[in-house]
């Protein structure tokens, strides 16, 4: 049975690049770094950085993206400082709570915040977007 979010890896070209965007603006912990690699903390969640040759030159075309909490009160201030370091925005907010869709330096798709599964299906319950959607009170 699945207890919940080991810890995510994402493939990067420099190390030194993704290090500081993860440390320096989305403010993570680092806990352990080598040649070829680093772990970070970003709230509890447990993200390597993993050098590979073979990394993405730029986001993928699908929907697919990690998603980390901001508090309401942090959220304005964060999305200022991702805006400042020049992370390219890769999508317009248009769901319930604030949040700012954007790409690290590799390319992977990204975004904060405010709000979680419980403020979704209450907003969802509220004003579905379409019709027929089922929920499993």
């Amino acid at each position: 049975m699945i207890t919940g979010l080991n810890h995510i890896t994402l493939a990067v070209a420099q190390l030194d690049r993704s290090f500081g965007f993860y440390v320096d603006t989305l403010g993570a912990q680092p806990l352990a770094r080598w040649s070829r690699g680093s772990y970070l903390l970003l709230g509890d969640i447990w993200l390597c950085l993993d050098v590979d040759t073979k990394t993405r030159i730029g986001p993928l075309p699908e929907y697919t993206h990690i998603a980390f909490n901001v508090d309401a009160d942090s959220f304005n201030s964060m999305a200022i400082r991702i805006r400042n370091a020049g992370a390219t925005i890769w999508k317009e907010n248009r769901s319930e709570g604030p949040s700012l869709y954007f790409l690290d330096p590799d390319g992977h798709k990204l975004e904060i915040h405010v709000g979680d599964w419980r403020s979704r299906i209450a907003a969802m319950k509220a004003a579905p977007w379409e019709a027929g959607i089922k929920f499993f009170d």
